[in-house]
């Protein structure tokens, strides 16, 4: 069983039978769910999984009003669940994660993965924000949510970047993978430089994987999770995770070099099929003014040609 599907049968079967008998004005409400870090709040738990973080457990979201009246007498109604369940021990916290699961404000929830008590306003204030933040605080399921407070934050951050903060980073991607993979690679081999070559590989590798994130307006997941995650996005995703497989296995200098040339291409292609390049090049490094040019923030655009 995977931990989104335990989480979700626990919450069901144990808490809300419970929350309906002595918390009934709290059901209509909580949020329920699970989402966060963990690789279950991804999908992409198994068997290793197990050792730590995992087991049976969700989150209630509160307000913070609701917190402060009975965040206390929910917090200690969750820890007395019953547990093990359907055959699962106890969920084995790592020391510091606790707050993976139980009672917590909507706002903490959210001000922890993007410093921020409201969603992002400004430009600025989007791009401040890590990535695989965004992408932790908008994974997962949620299972109920009658106030709908969780879910309208949670649906202002899956919407995606703002257009500008979306085509800077993608302008900034086409400047590293041209440097690293198209450029620089073949240089620090014929070099000797092969701790430096090897970087230049994974950096490529990383880069092309968030690339295909930005073109799917989805978030990169921590860096444990991009491979597997980019697999399933629709456009370029299973295709990349298998050129990047061959990528890293790969050990002939000519042979990765026209692996990292086939990729940017399709990149190219992608860039010309959405419409944000007018360039023919072949070469990325090219496709970023075209890309830049598009951003409609004076001060956003004039920040990536000083970078």
């Amino acid at each position: 069983m995977k931990g989104l599907e335990l989480a979700e049968e626990y919450f069901r079967s144990c808490w809300m039978p419970l929350a309906a008998e002595r918390f009934h004005s709290v059901c209509a409400r909580a949020a329920a769910g699970l989402a966060g870090p963990g690789s279950e709040c991804f999908g992409f738990d198994d068997m290793l999984s197990r050792d730590h973080d995992w087991g049976p457990g969700f989150c209630l979201w509160l307000t913070d009003e609701d917190h402060r009246e009975l965040g206390a007498a929910l917090q200690q109604a969750y820890d007395d669940l019953p547990s093990p369940f359907r055959g699962f021990p106890p969920r084995r916290a790592s020391p510091g994660e606790e707050w993976r699961v139980g009672v917590m404000r909507t706002s903490a929830f959210f001000m922890r993965f993007t410093g921020l008590a409201r969603p992002p306003a400004t430009l600025h204030e989007w791009l401040r924000i890590p990535e695989h933040s965004l992408a932790a605080c908008t994974n997962g399921k949620v299972f109920s949510d009658p106030l709908g407070e969780f879910t309208r934050w949670r649906e202002a951050l899956q919407a995606h970047y703002p257009p500008d903060v979306r085509l800077r980073k993608i302008a900034a991607l086409c400047i590293t993978l041209a440097q690293t993979g198209q450029y620089n690679f073949t240089r620090l081999m014929k070099r000797g430089e092969r701790f430096a070559a090897e970087y230049s590989v994974m950096k490529f590798c990383v880069d092309a994987i968030a690339l295909v994130f930005l073109l799917n307006r989805r978030y990169a997941p921590f860096y444990k999770w991009m491979h597997r995650a980019v697999r399933d996005l629709p456009i370029l995703g299973a295709s990349l995770h298998e050129q990047v497989a061959c990528l890293v296995k790969s050990a002939g200098t000519d042979e990765r070099a026209g692996l990292m040339e086939r990729i940017a291409g399709q990149l190219i292609g992608e860039l010309q099929r959405q419409s944000l390049t007018d360039s023919s090049s072949s070469f990325l490094m090219d496709h970023a003014p075209s890309v830049q040019s598009r951003i409609t923030d004076p001060q956003l655009r004039q920040q990536l040609s000083a970078a």
